[in-house]
């Protein structure tokens, strides 16, 4: 009963540390994430990013749409015809197509 006891309360403490320099790390690596998304460089490297994946994805859906054609069901190609009015990346974000 004793090695249970000591056990126990050893583990109560361990997690009461555990969970205070977890958290303690969660804010530093939540700090740290904050400063790299909000640099410059990282957002004008992440948009030059996506420009590029929007011009790569409208090159192949143009390259798709000639090789297919008709056969594809109507539901996707109206699905993908309102997508591209709209100017969505289905993301969330409200980006054209070039």
């Amino acid at each position: 009963m004793r090695y249970r006891l000591t056990f126990v309360v050893g583990l109560a403490v361990g997690y009461v540390l555990g969970t205070r320099s977890g958290r303690e790390r969660y804010e530093q690596l939540k700090k740290t994430a904050r400063q790299v998304a909000q640099n410059p460089a990282v957002r004008n490297t992440a948009e030059s990013a996506a420009q590029q994946g929007r011009q790569i994805a409208d090159k192949a859906y143009h390259t798709v749409s000639d090789k297919v054609g008709d056969r594809m069901p109507e539901s996707v190609t109206q699905r993908v015809k309102s997508l591209r009015e709209r100017g969505s990346d289905d993301w969330g974000g409200g980006t054209s197509t070039p």
